[in-house]
C-alpha cells in the first residue's frame, strides 16, 4: 500500500511539475558539455543562466572563468565581471582573452591608461589579435590620441578587413566600441578607411561624422582623402550643410 501510495505522490508531483512554467526554456543537454550548455544560454541573451552554468562548472578552468566574466560583463556588473577575469587569470595569467577582457572593463570605468595597459599587454600573447588592436585603438581614441588610433585600427584591418563591421562578442574576447564624441569618432575611422584605401567605407564614414555633427570641414581637405576629392559623393558631401544638434 505504501509503494502505490508514493507511486501516486510521485505520479502527481511530476503532472504538477509539467503544468508550472520553468523560469527559463529548457536547453537539450544530452551529449552537451557544461560549457556548450553555457554557450548555448549566451546566444539566447540568457546571461545570468550562463554566467550560473559557467561558474558551477569552472573549478580551475582560465576560460570558464573568463566566460563567467563575459556573462557578467552583459549584465552590466562590471564588479562581478572583473573579479571574474582576475579569478581567470590567478589560473593562467598569460590568457590574452582575459587580460583584453579585464582592459574592456577598465575602459568602461573611464580609466583609459588602465585599459590601454591592459590590451598592450594582451597584445604582447595574441600579436595578431585584430579585435584586441581595435581595442587599444578605441582607448586611444578616448584619451584623444588620434594617430595613435590611427595605427592601432590600422594594423587591426590588416589583420581582419571586416573586424569594425563586426559587433559584439569575438568568442572569448569583449570588444568595445563605446566613444563620446561619436562624429569625431566617424571622422577618424574614415580617415582610417581612406589611408587604407578603402574609399567606400571612408565616405560612409564620412557621412556618419556630418550626420552626427562634425563641423570641421576643413578637415575633409586632409591629404588622407586626395582620392576621395574628385567623386561626386565626395563633392556632395562637402557642398552639404553641417547638421545642427
Amino acid at each position: 500500500m505504501k509503494t502505490i501510495l508514493s507511486l501516486v505522490i510521485g505520479a502527481a508531483l511530476a503532472s504538477a511539475q509539467l503544468k508550472t512554467p520553468s523560469q527559463t526554456p529548457p536547453v537539450p543537454q544530452s551529449k552537451l558539455t557544461p560549457e556548450q550548455i553555457g554557450d548555448i544560454y549566451m546566444a539566447r541573451k540568457m546571461f545570468r543562466a550562463a554566467a550560473d552554468t559557467y561558474r558551477e562548472n569552472a573549478g580551475n578552468s582560465a576560460i570558464l572563468w573568463n566566460k563567467v566574466g563575459i556573462a557578467y560583463h552583459q549584465m552590466g556588473d562590471l564588479n562581478g565581471a572583473k573579479k571574474s577575469y582576475e579569478h581567470s587569470l590567478h589560473f593562467n595569467g598569460k590568457y590574452a582573452d582575459a587580460i583584453n577582457n579585464l582592459g574592456t572593463v577598465y575602459y568602461a570605468e573611464k580609466k583609459f591608461r588602465g585599459a590601454i595597459s591592459r590590451y598592450k599587454k594582451a597584445l604582447t600573447l595574441a600579436p595578431n589579435s585584430a579585435s584586441i588592436w581595435s581595442n587599444l585603438g578605441t582607448a586611444y581614441y578616448a584619451r584623444g590620441k588620434f594617430d595613435d588610433m590611427t595605427t592601432a585600427y590600422s594594423r587591426a584591418l590588416q589583420l581582419d578587413p571586416d573586424v569594425f563591421e563586426n559587433h559584439g562578442l569575438v568568442g572569448t574576447r569583449m570588444m568595445d566600441r563605446s566613444v563620446a564624441d561619436r562624429a569625431r569618432y566617424h571622422y577618424e575611422m574614415a580617415r582610417m578607411y581612406a589611408v587604407s584605401g578603402k574609399n567606400d567605407l571612408a565616405l560612409q564614414y564620412l557621412r556618419k561624422a556630418l550626420e552626427e555633427g562634425f563641423k570641421e570641414k576643413e578637415k575633409l581637405q586632409a591629404k588622407e582623402f586626395s582620392a576621395l576629392r574628385e567623386t561626386k559623393e565626395f563633392q556632395d558631401l562637402m557642398a552639404a550643410e553641417p547638421r545642427v544638434l
